[in-house]
């Protein structure tokens, strides 16, 4: 059965980007990411990001993090997300990615509303919460947010976006999971208890 999870990198206390949402800190943190912020993954992980990312059927994010990838993604580069359909939330007009094999649908709509055509989307592999933290947040408050998998970055912003914008209702999450990297970075696996 299809699973929605929450998967991202986040600083020590608890941003997934700065004020202006720039990733810098991130893409520059020494320890390092693999690839270019499109495709994420800590080094030293083994794989871990592929083996996720092997079970992923859909796609949702914010009309930031849609954008983000787009301006960091070269022109003739191949879209990373063939394949799998990726719902962007937006109230604003976004280009579209344009190519064989590539399914982007940008809506301005409630994540409710979505939900059964998303997990019908995704097959019998789980939907990725790409980001941001308001998105996540929504799925949340409606009950659809499964797992949260989050890779800690020892850096400290002091400000920014949060990994949810709002306290989530329920009472804590069970933790799955941990695994640390030779980086510093440490992912956490989080099951939501409803």
């Amino acid at each position: 059965m299809s699973k929605t999870q929450y998967y991202c990198a986040a600083s020590l206390d608890g941003y997934i980007a700065e004020a202006d949402d720039s990733l810098g800190w991130l893409l520059n943190y020494e320890g390092g990411f693999d690839g270019d912020g499109v495709e994420p993954g800590p080094r030293g992980a083994g794989g871990a990001y592929e083996r996720f990312y092997q079970g992923v059927g859909a796609l949702i994010s914010g009309s930031i993090t849609y954008e983000f990838v787009l301006d960091h993604l070269a022109e003739d580069s191949e879209w990373p997300y063939k394949g799998k359909s990726w719902w962007v939330l937006s109230s604003r007009d976004l280009p579209v990615r344009i190519g064989e094999d590539v399914d982007v649908r940008i809506v301005n709509a409630k994540v409710a509303d979505l939900y059964d055509e998303m997990i019908t989307a995704a097959g019998e592999r789980n939907l990725w919460i790409v980001g941001g933290g308001n998105v996540a947040s929504q799925f949340a408050g409606e009950g659809l947010l499964d797992e949260v998998l989050v890779t800690v970055v020892p850096v400290v912003l002091g400000a920014g976006k949060p990994l949810f914008d709002h306290r989530l209702p329920g009472g804590a999450m069970q933790l799955l999971g941990t695994r640390a990297f030779d980086t510093g970075m440490v992912e956490l696996r989080y099951e939501i208890r409803r």
